[in-house]
């Protein structure tokens, strides 16, 4: 029981800085800014590796370049992304931000995440098959969409001021193993050390990963920077954003849509 209790606490305090504030994120997810206004915007229920999940698809503006899934934060939701697929659909890429359905199982939702992938290819769900599909996840979203990044027709991964852990029983942590393991190529982009990216955690992935095309390190970037919308909440436990750091986050989706999608 004390190992169990440990093991929470130390996710909550990694997180999002202590389990009162991680409450706070959870609600304030919730009344997050909705998606743009955009008509063509659909919110989907499907299965995916025995677990229901809502997700927002994002159709690309003009001929289809490929796909991109966005996979938010612990505690937070697919509303919180939902800026940067707006963006990625822009330039003709279909963008899909779906709630990740397993909390605190990373490979439950990397299996959730790889069922994704396996649908958009083989079309139907969302239309004609997509071949090329890329990851983009947030904090723990970036965590699990590693995890998934080795699955068929994936051609890139970016983290988004990732996190990774140790869990209960393993000498090494989750994301730094598959990172060494991982031959997709791979864009970082992250902020200086925080208590809520753990101290900058993820960074000793860009030391392993063989495919690595960049690891950029945004000046002065706090968590929340690289959510689009963020909200107030994440601000109050994670520092401020600015518009600045927030385009060069935005610009290095698009670079690897530009890269990957072609």
């Amino acid at each position: 029981m004390k190992t169990l209790f440990r093991h929470a606490s130390e996710v909550c305090t990694a997180l999002v800085g202590g389990a009162a504030v991680m409450v706070a994120m959870a609600a304030g997810a919730a009344l997050a800014a909705p998606p743009p206004v955009q008509t063509q915007v659909q919110t989907q229920v499907h299965e995916f590796d025995g677990h229901r999940v809502t997700l927002d698809v994002y159709p690309s503006a003009g001929p289809l370049r490929g796909a991109a899934i966005l996979s938010h934060g612990f505690t937070r939701s697919r509303r919180t992304l939902a800026a940067h697929a707006q963006a990625l659909a822009d330039v003709g890429v279909l963008a899909l931000t779906p709630d990740l359905p397993c909390t605190f199982d990373f490979r439950c939702n990397a299996r959730a995440l790889a069922a994704l992938v396996g649908s958009l290819r083989a079309g139907g769900t969302f239309g004609a098959p997509v071949e090329r599909v890329m990851l983009v996840g947030f904090s723990a979203g970036g965590l699990s969409s590693l995890l998934a990044a080795d699955t068929p027709g994936v051609v890139g991964l970016v983290g988004l001021d990732p996190f990774d852990r140790t869990l209960s029983g393993e000498t090494e942590r989750l994301g730094f193993a598959a990172a060494g393991r991982l031959r997709t190529e791979a864009l970082l982009l992250r902020a200086p050390p925080s208590r809520c990216n753990a101290e900058a955690v993820a960074a000793p992935w860009g030391t392993v990963l063989s495919a690595l095309w960049r690891d950029d390190l945004i000046a002065g970037a706090s968590h929340c920077d690289f959510e689009s919308p963020t909200d107030w909440v994440c601000r109050l436990a994670c520092g401020d954003t600015h518009p600045a750091r927030q385009q060069q986050g935005r610009q290095g989706l698009l670079d690897a849509a530009a890269r990957w999608l072609r």
